[in-house]
């Protein structure tokens, strides 16, 4: 399985962002994190800086639409084939930009994905 990075990753346990991954290591899915805080879910250490991941296939976002503008540069220097837009993370704008760089939009939630081995 090619690698995913959780963009939004949290430490709280009760965060789905946390849960994803959880259930995507669970998969033996090659699963990286990247959060507003450094720390550790499980075996995945949560990286801060965007520039510390390479070689990314799918990029699973946890962040809410006003926090993404900033983020668009760097998650399409990262060059994902796919970007998945969990419940909460719709963005018609940035659907657009992305796909006008030839990355694949998925609005969809990665457990049930997951859950229902569409992943």
């Amino acid at each position: 399985m090619k690698k995913t990075l959780v963009f939004g990753a949290s430490l709280k346990t009760d965060r789905y962002s946390n849960l994803a991954v959880n259930k995507l290591v669970g998969h033996n899915i090659d699963t990286e994190a990247f959060g507003f805080k450094a720390g550790q879910i499980g075996s995945v250490q949560i990286k801060t800086n965007l520039s510390d991941f390479q070689n990314i296939h799918t990029v699973t976002l946890y962040i809410n639409s006003s926090r993404q503008p900033e983020y668009y540069g760097g998650l399409l220097k990262l060059k994902p084939k796919r970007v998945i837009f969990n419940p909460g993370t719709e963005n018609p704008e940035f659907y657009k930009i992305l796909e006008n760089n030839g990355i694949e939009v998925e609005v969809a939630c990665t457990l049930v994905l997951l859950a229902t081995k569409q992943y």
